[in-house]
């Protein structure tokens, strides 16, 4: 399987623009520039693209986990905070904040583990193993 994404980019870096697009279209001609990465503009950045694709990425990977154990989960949210170091121009963390209804039979160590497990697993992580990834649990069981 692949997947696609194109992007467009016109002018400088300061002054120029471009646009990200998905054949799904969820992304068309989305707006991204130096503002948009580098302070407050209108449209996305890589970093944020980045953090969507890996919070949704590892919120599956902990469903998979939990079904995989022979649990059904909830409601998962995940908020991923991308680091980006100004000086060194690297991204340096991800940060995932996972919250979780109570599942039956799940207890609060058993979560963290399937958790765990899943931020170990997920394609995203290994593909981003140089970066430090590190984890927040919020479970309500």
């Amino acid at each position: 399987m692949k997947r696609t994404a194109s992007a467009h980019w016109n002018g400088d870096l300061k002054n120029g623009g471009g646009t990200i697009s998905t054949p799904s279209t969820v992304l068309n001609k989305t707006q991204y520039s130096f503002n948009t990465r580098f302070a407050d503009g209108v449209g996305t950045n890589p970093e944020e693209l980045l953090g969507a694709a890996h919070a949704a990425c590892f919120t599956m990977a902990t469903s998979s986990a939990l079904t995989q154990g022979g649990f059904t989960p909830g409601d998962l949210d995940t908020v991923a905070t991308v680091e980006f170091d100004m000086s060194s121009l690297s991204i340096t963390n991800i940060h995932l904040e996972l919250t979780a209804a109570a599942i039956p039979g799940v207890s609060k160590e058993q979560f963290t583990e399937f958790a765990n497990a899943a931020k170990a697993n997920c394609p995203l992580s290994k593909a981003l193993a140089s970066v430090n990834i590190t984890l927040t649990v919020n479970y309500a069981g």
